[in-house]
């Protein structure tokens, strides 16, 4: 069962006594890369994404802390999700690495007291989803064996114009940004679980597990 990096573990020779020697600890790149091509750990991603859009949508009166500790919490989670889902990818990982820290530090930054701004929140946000929207755009245009890579480019073009939108669109209040930060994330959120749900049935076409198929993005 080919992997990314190297095919599987193998248990070692026999011994003289005819006993297995025992089968050397699981790598952690691998145990990665398994993690990553799981459909589940995608719609796990999709769920950080569609949760705090909600939330922001049927709670518009959140306070600014509120919503920055929000956004943040999000855009790290997302970050993690991110970096374990590049380690599923049989080719480049390095875009999907580069999206992965633009998210920490997106993240990292709205929770910091002295960004607790309108314009700060936006410029974080909207800077992070349009790279990430360039980055994933690239990277589904690069793989040309990408499973159902028409919504994958789909998905990428959605968080570019998200990202513009809110770096365009200037916000007076935190009501404003909240509503126009929990639309684009809801629609984000049901955008990359109809990526999840593509995936599994790419998954379910290539056998079990789907390890000798190219990773998502």
């Amino acid at each position: 069962m080919a992997m990314s990096q190297g095919s599987a573990p193998r248990a070692g020779p026999e011994d003289g006594a005819g006993t297995t020697a025992p089968a050397p600890a699981a790598d952690p790149e691998d145990q990665l890369a398994r993690l990553g091509r799981s459909w589940i750990w995608l719609l796990c991603a999709a769920m950080a994404t569609l949760i705090p859009g909600i939330l922001a949508l049927v709670w518009p009166d959140v306070t600014l802390h509120v919503l920055a500790v929000l956004i943040g919490v999000y855009l790290l989670l997302t970050g993690v999700f991110q970096f374990v889902t590049a380690f599923g990818r049989s080719s480049d990982r390095v875009p999907g690495l580069i999206v992965a820290v633009l998210c920490v530090l997106g993240g990292v930054l709205c929770l910091r007291n002295p960004l607790q701004t309108i314009a700060a929140l936006s410029l974080i946000v909207g800077a992070v989803w349009l790279v990430s929207g360039i980055v994933t755009l690239y990277t589904a245009i690069a793989t040309k064996n990408m499973p159902h890579r028409g919504v994958v480019m789909a998905v990428a073009a959605l968080g570019i114009v998200a990202g513009i939108v809110v770096l365009a669109l200037p916000t007076e209040s935190a009501r404003a940004l909240t509503r126009l930060l929990g639309l684009w994330l809801v629609l984000l959120g049901l955008a990359e679980t109809a990526v999840a749900l593509a995936w599994r049935s790419a998954l379910r076409r290539a056998g079990v597990t789907g390890h000798d198929s190219p990773g998502p993005t």
